[in-house]
């Protein structure tokens, strides 16, 4: 019995160490030269359909970025537009607000001057009258009060 014993440990362990190394490796299945030539040849045409791909979606990209520019393009000319009409807006209104102050002003540069000159004509005029009620003051004393009155005497 110990030599059953003995032997059934011995086979057990054989296993066990023969076991681990025969198991760890897997067959690999038997491949021929023309399976692999198919497969490289089914990969290689994958390949080439993602690369067509990939490049069309890069076209359709640069499409999309292409209209996405024309439309800020688009976009800043309305706004330089509008920028310009703003503009004209305001410089017209200066110019209204200007000329309308002219157009105002000027006859009344007219009549202030057509003012100062019958003041400057009548002045002499204006001068010998005074002459003339002060003469008359020395006389008559309701126009020496009047006078007074007005700080002319």
């Amino acid at each position: 019995m110990k030599n059953l014993s003995i032997i059934i440990l011995f086979i057990a362990s054989a296993l066990i160490v023969c076991n681990s190394q025969t198991f760890a490796i897997e067959t690999a299945p038997h491949i021929s030269d023309r399976e692999i030539v198919e497969r490289l040849t089914r990969l290689e045409e994958g390949q080439s359909a993602f690369r067509e791909e990939v490049k069309q979606l890069r076209e359709d990209m640069n499409k999309q970025f292409d209209r996405i520019d024309k439309q800020f393009d688009r976009l800043v000319h309305i706004m330089l537009g509008i920028f310009g009409a703003f503009a004209a807006l305001c410089g017209g209104t200066i110019w209204f607000a200007l000329w309308d102050r002219r157009t105002m002003i000027r006859p009344f540069e007219d009549k202030v001057k057509k003012i100062e000159d019958d003041i400057a004509a009548n002045r002499n005029k204006l001068h010998t009258f005074i002459d003339a009620f002060r003469t008359l003051s020395k006389t008559d004393e309701k126009v020496a009060g009047i006078l007074k009155k007005f700080n002319l005497l």
